[in-house]
C-alpha cells in the first residue's frame, strides 16, 4: 500500500527543482477546475482570462529566468471533454509564463503504453504520482524515488513528448470544430 501525503507536502518541489519539472495529465477533467469561476464562465462561452500574477505563473517565470523548464503532456479524448477543452483554452497564460504544454490523443497514449495516472517528474529523479478518485479529486500524492519507477516515468515522458502537439495548434482545430 503506497504512503500518501497531502499535495501541500510536495509544493516545495516546484520551487526547488533545478532543471526540469514534467507533468503527465491523464484525466478527462479535474474537480478543482469544474468548481472554479473560470470554468463556469468558459462553459457559458467566456474564454479563460489570463492570470499572469497567479502564483503558479509567477513561479514558472522565475524558474524559467533561472534556466529551469516546466513542461507537460495532456492526454485528450477525441473529441475532448469539457474539462480538456477548458485546459487547452487556459493553457496560453501558462505558456506565456514559460511553460511548454502539449497534447496527445488518448489513443496514441494507449499505443505508447503511457501510465494511466497523473504524475510529476522533477529533474528526472523524483516521481510524484497523484492519486485521484472517481470524482476527479486528488486524494493524496505518492513520492517515489525508486530508480526503476523513476526511469519508467522518464521513458514514458520521452515517448510522449516528441509525438505530442503544441496546445495552441490543437486548440485552434478544436475551437473551429465546435
Amino acid at each position: 500500500m503506497p504512503v500518501l501525503v497531502p499535495f501541500e507536502d510536495i509544493t516545495h518541489l516546484f520551487a526547488e527543482f533545478q532543471h526540469t519539472a514534467f507533468r503527465l495529465e491523464t484525466r478527462c477533467g479535474y474537480a478543482t477546475d469544474r468548481a472554479g469561476a473560470r470554468f463556469q464562465a468558459f462553459m457559458r462561452g467566456v474564454p479563460p482570462e489570463p492570470q499572469p500574477e497567479h502564483p503558479w505563473n509567477v513561479n514558472v517565470r522565475e524558474k524559467a529566468e533561472q534556466g529551469a523548464r516546466f513542461s507537460r503532456v495532456r492526454i485528450i479524448d477525441e473529441p475532448p471533454t469539457d474539462g480538456q477543452r477548458f485546459l487547452m483554452a487556459a493553457a496560453a497564460a501558462n505558456e506565456a509564463a514559460g511553460e511548454d504544454i502539449r497534447v496527445l490523443p488518448r489513443s496514441e497514449a494507449e499505443r505508447l503504453e503511457l501510465p494511466d495516472y497523473d504524475l510529476w517528474l522533477f529533474d528526472s529523479r523524483t516521481l510524484v504520482r497523484l492519486h485521484i478518485d472517481e470524482q476527479d479529486i486528488t486524494t493524496g500524492v505518492e513520492v517515489i524515488d525508486d530508480p526503476a519507477e523513476v526511469l519508467a516515468a522518464c521513458r514514458a515522458r520521452d515517448r510522449a513528448w516528441p509525438l505530442a502537439a503544441p496546445t495552441a495548434e490543437v486548440w485552434a482545430q478544436v475551437r473551429s470544430s465546435v
